[in-house]
């Protein structure tokens, strides 16, 4: 994953926990405290989850660029051989 999707996810997860640790300390019952961790622990899995698809679809992306470059430089180095043997057999 690159850098600004890293950044992304620590923003995301720093929210998460931030928002966790104020619920915790909000005055207010146990029973209501609980019911709003719940909820943040839920858009966590939420937001984790489209991290974790995106990075998925990147690494797709990214494998099917190098299949191509390796394609691209396979028929280079392919091209480079059939002309050493032109001049060779000259």
């Amino acid at each position: 994953m690159n850098k600004t999707g890293l950044f992304i996810g620590g923003l995301i997860a720093g929210a998460a926990i931030g928002g966790l640790l104020g619920v915790m300390y909000a005055p207010q019952s146990g029973k209501d405290t609980r019911g709003q961790m719940k909820l943040k622990m839920t858009d966590l899995e939420k937001e984790l989850s489209k991290i974790r698809n995106k990075a998925k679809e990147k690494g797709i992306e990214l494998k099917d660029e190098i299949k191509n470059k390796v394609s691209d430089l396979e028929k280079k180095i392919e091209n480079l051989v059939n002309e050493y043997r032109k001049t060779v057999d000259a």
